[in-house]
């Protein structure tokens, strides 16, 4: 499977048209006029979704001309079989780091997400990725619970802190 450059300029200018005209659809709801008091909530994100349609449009309309001028030359791969592997890797990492993260606290997603990306994509030694995970855990503890009085989401392991 290769991904052409067209063919990812087309799904771009078209989802990036479709957030566009979301925000406009949101938009119209809050009111996206101008009253005696000024702009109303919607009015924003209204003219920033049609800036936004507008420049799909337009990427949408080069792709295809440029497409046409190339004629029979082939195209150049915009994603090949390697980088579409690794693209897929990092993809299901990220939704396991979600999903962890959701269920057993930031903590010890952030720790096993970041041992397992020095590890695997990083090329680190398996003790050296996890003390880096471990450390960021610990730093996003410091920052965010000690300094800032912030709580992150713990999950089960809130009661064996003891912190609140």
């Amino acid at each position: 499977m290769t991904v052409k450059v067209f063919h990812a300029e087309l799904g771009t200018a078209i989802a990036t048209g479709l957030l566009g005209l979301a925000g406009v659809i949101g938009a119209t709801e809050l009111g996206h006029g101008w009253t005696e008091s000024g702009p109303e909530a919607g009015y924003f994100p209204f003219h920033v979704g049609l800036i936004l349609i507008g420049a799909s449009l337009w990427n949408l309309v080069a792709a295809f001309l440029k497409h046409r001028a190339a004629g029979s030359d082939p195209e150049e791969p915009f994603l090949d079989r390697d980088k579409a592997r690794r693209l897929g890797v990092f993809i299901a990492a990220l939704l396991v780091f979600v999903i962890v993260t959701l269920t057993l606290g930031i903590y010890v997603g952030s720790t096993l997400y970041i041992t397992w990306s020095a590890w695997r994509q990083g090329g680190y030694r398996l003790p050296l990725a996890l003390g880096t995970g471990a450390g960021f855990a610990v730093a996003l503890y410091l920052i965010f619970e000690a300094i800032f009085r912030i709580p992150l989401l713990k999950g089960p392991i809130e009661p064996l802190l003891g912190i609140y």
